[in-house]
């Protein structure tokens, strides 16, 4: 393999270090037109990003991510910060001509992720990728469930319901992180992990969410600054505290565009639930259900089968025929949460060196920044909201 696809990342905290093991790993397991090719990890902090680049295997690492893009020596750009800053780090990729790997949610506002998509799609014409990485689709039992959904194994849907549940936040003395400030985040549990819900069920069913009704609660409206949040804080002691302006907890319901009527639940104040992602499609001829929790695993109820034998089963989705899974160990080894950002890489770079277009594209991740935005609006008016629909 000759042809090397030269990567450079800009953030380097949880999701970077994610992004560098897929980036180690892809081409070792999978066979692919491209090279990967850790080229640069670009952050804030001199120090940080030195340590950074050495501990996660790039080659050298830079705090500049404006002359990062304009290297000629950069082939994609790989974008794993706060989504503040998301639009202005791809729409400067695009126009340098960089294919771009964007972390969801693609964007702060609709505003952000219309231009991104717009700007995508130029760039298309020129042979520039770009995809946003929802890695929860690179399951190997949810991309299962989408094949059998499409299958018709479950006939007409008719029922989905969703949930993300996580409880790292329930303290009140947990620090005023960035994903609690409305101006860097964008939202909270909503877009945060409600987003991946959101993604994941219109992928897996195929139809898009046509309408929301929505409640966001905030339970802890003001917390430590992270400069003096170490152990716990009382009111009088000096501590400073900053304002929550996120949502902890946001749920929907929803119609789908086929007909279909949903729940959604997205929050992190589930206590005890770490990262409860489950998802469950109830249809005319069967049901499908899949839990994070049991990541390689997928519950089938065939409805179709006589009676007496009916009941949810469990299909283990380790076989070398299920999705991703031959090139990885022997049936009924599992893989765990950093195989589905090796998937990740694995599709895109496969789409790249194809000359194809990957998914999900910036416009599904506008499709769903229109669906966030329109449980937003559901929320304050305590009305119906209808998503608009993208059209390409």
């Amino acid at each position: 393999m000759s042809e090397q696809l030269r990567v450079g990342m800009v953030g380097y905290a949880f999701m970077g270090a994610a992004h560098s093991q897929a980036w180690r790993t892809v081409n070792h397991f999978f066979d692919l037109p491209l090279a990967a090719r850790m080229s640069v990890v670009c952050g804030r902090s001199p120090e940080g990003v030195a340590a950074a680049a050495a501990k996660l295997g790039w080659e050298s690492h830079t705090t500049d991510w404006r002359a990062l893009v304009e290297r000629d020596d950069i082939d994609l750009i790989d974008i794993c910060t706060p989504g503040d800053t998301h639009a202005e780090i791809a729409l400067a990729a695009l126009a340098a001509g960089k294919h771009v790997l964007c972390e969801k949610p693609l964007a702060n506002t609709v505003a952000e992720a219309r231009e991104m998509a717009a700007a995508a799609a130029v760039a298309r014409t020129h042979g520039v990728r770009a995809m946003c990485g929802f890695n929860y689709r690179r399951v190997p039992a949810v991309e299962l469930m989408r094949r059998m959904v499409a299958d018709g194994r479950i006939g007409v849907l008719r029922h989905v319901r969703a949930q993300y549940l996580q409880d790292w936040i329930v303290d009140p003395s947990f620090p005023l992180v960035w994903r609690l400030r409305k101006e860097v985040a964008g939202s909270g549990a909503l877009g945060d992990i409600g987003a991946h819900i959101i993604d994941m069920t219109q992928y897996v069913t195929g139809q898009s969410i046509a309408s929301v009704s929505a409640l966001t609660e905030t339970f802890v409206r003001s917390r430590p600054l992270p400069s003096a949040s170490s152990g716990l804080s009382a009111a009088g002691d000096g501590t400073e505290f900053g304002e929550v302006t996120v949502d902890d907890a946001a749920l929907f319901l929803a119609r789908l565009s086929g007909g279909a009527v949903a729940t959604y639940e997205a929050t992190r104040f589930a206590t005890g639930r770490k990262n409860g992602l489950r998802v469950e499609l109830n249809g005319s001829l069967g049901s499908l259900a899949f839990d994070f929790e049991r990541m390689n695993e997928l519950s089938f109820h065939d409805a179709t089968l006589p009676e007496a034998e009916r009941g949810f089963t469990r299909i283990l989705v380790t076989e070398p025929m299920h999705p991703y899974m031959a090139a990885w160990w022997p049936a009924g080894h599992p893989i765990g949460y950093e195989h589905t950002f090796t998937h990740e890489m694995r599709d895109l770079i496969e789409a790249i060196g194809v000359g194809a277009d990957p998914a999900p594209s910036f416009s599904d991740a506008l499709q769903v920044q229109l669906v966030l935005d329109a449980v937003s609006q559901s929320a304050a008016s305590a009305q119906w909201t209808k998503v608009e629909q993208v059209i390409e």
